[in-house]
């Protein structure tokens, strides 16, 4: 998968927040980011975190031949893997040209520069030595990973330890971790690979660059070195040219900035050590925060209960005295009463807004009422006064037959009013019709 490029408003954005002395992480010029270093359960094994770059180191070691020309000298070999877990551009099973370039580095700042004695690494002069094997896993990738790879590679070495042995005659003996302790690697000193980023043809420099402004960068100046100010290797890329004041700034940048890395590198492998000495918990999950969320976690504050007593009293002393006690119960309504001792309860008791919505509510339902027995009771007047016949009717308007024992029955027109509440205020004009009697 090719890398995808930035657009030309990225790259004007990035170039013009350089101008004006700014990074998108919010650095200065010359900042380095975090580095955070975690030691795993074996020796040799750690994670380096340059910001938000991660790179594994292992390292592991074997006995072999040695080379013919170098009989009584150990071997080094260093190897970096770039995989597409790291970042999608990376292809695998084929060296990239920064990969390669990226190696040779490596093998320059810690092989060239003599930092591990490998004569120390014979066991048997011309038959048998050590051979130390560095693997570097790049983990995550976001800019810087020489930097970050230098330091893993030295980090790991300095964590190393590699079984004992002993010789005795042509018999070669080598013990484990549980029968004799394993020995360190003797190490003369830590070589760090410092980078910098160079725009509008070196007339911006930037310290540490990230993914994105190495995309953007003219070129770029490593230089590694050590605590004593001693540089190991020095390798320029891009096709600028830089002047001979620039790059003695650039050197007295990557000392200043080499010391702090290797004091921090000392402090880790000293914690390291003195966790495993106490017995204590340590490797890759001890170091990972833990940030779980649960519903049971409190945070828990020291109360101080020497003087309670005293201060209680102080506050009820202090305090103003309790009303009047209602002793008996207090009947508010049928079915509910107040029991026990206490202040008299006025929940029982209505509010001014509740009374008068009550009052008017009920005002209203009085007229209503009286206005539904006006209309009933002239109804029932008119057929009371025709000897209290019985009057059926479903609808408003409808023929009632009235049956009357001594005269003819007669076919009359009832009409019954509707006490219907929510039309009494609009009365609407209700037309007759008239129909001729029928006489039978």
């Amino acid at each position: 998968m090719k890398e995808t490029p930035l657009s030309n408003c990225e790259r004007r954005f990035l170039l013009r927040a350089i101008e004006e002395k700014k990074r998108l992480d919010g650095r200065q010029t010359y900042d380095y980011r975090n580095i955070k270093i975690s030691f795993g359960t074996d020796y040799g094994c750690c994670i380096v975190e340059l910001g938000k770059t991660r790179v594994l180191g292992q390292v592991s070691c074997e006995l072999v031949s040695p080379k013919l020309n170098r009989a009584t000298e150990g071997i080094l070999f260093f190897n970096l893997e770039l995989s597409q877990m790291a970042a999608p551009a990376f292809e695998p099973g084929r060296q990239s040209d920064l990969l390669v370039k990226l190696n040779r580095l490596l093998e320059r700042c810690l092989r060239n520069s003599k930092c591990i004695d490998t004569e120390s690494l014979c066991v048997v002069a011309g038959e048998k030595v050590w051979q130390i094997r560095v693997d570097l896993h790049l983990l995550n990738h976001d800019g810087n990973i020489i930097d970050a790879a230098s330091i893993a590679a030295i980090v790991a070495l300095c964590h190393f330890r590699r079984p004992d042995v002993s010789v005795q005659g042509d018999e070669v003996t080598l013990y484990t971790p549980e029968e004799r302790d394993p020995v360190p690697l003797s190490i003369h000193h830590m070589p760090i690979c410092v980078s910098f980023a160079f725009f509008q043809q070196g007339t911006y420099l930037l310290v540490d660059p990230n993914e994105r402004e190495e995309r953007v960068m003219d070129g770029l100046l490593v230089i590694a070195m050590n605590k004593h100010r001693e540089i190991c290797t020095i390798q320029s890329s891009g096709g600028i040219m830089l002047l001979k004041d620039q790059v003695l700034r650039c050197s007295k940048i990557a000392g200043v900035k080499v010391a702090e890395i290797t004091e921090l590198i000392q402090k880790a492998l000293e914690n390291d050590q003195k966790v495993r000495k106490e017995g204590g918990k340590f490797g890759f999950a001890e170091s990972i925060a833990n940030q779980r969320i649960t519903a049971f976690k409190m945070e828990k504050a020291p109360v101080d209960t020497s003087d309670v007593e005293e201060k209680a009293e102080e506050i009820i002393a202090e305090a103003e005295p309790p009303s009047e006690v209602v002793s008996k119960p207090v009947l508010w309504t049928p079915g509910t009463a107040q029991i026990g001792e206490g202040v008299e309860n006025s929940w029982g008791d209505l509010e001014d807004s509740e009374r008068e919505d009550e009052d008017e509510g009920g005002s209203d339902e009085a007229i209503i009422l009286d206005s539904i027995k006006m209309d009933t009771g002239l109804e029932v007047s008119n057929i009371g006064s025709q000897d209290a016949p019985i009057v059926l009717s479903d609808s408003e308007e409808e023929e009632m037959i009235i049956l009357e024992p001594d005269k003819n029955p007669k076919k009359i027109r009832t009409q019954t009013i509707s006490a219907k509440p929510e039309k009494a205020p609009s009365k609407k004009p209700v037309k007759k019709r008239k129909k001729k009697r029928a006489a039978n």
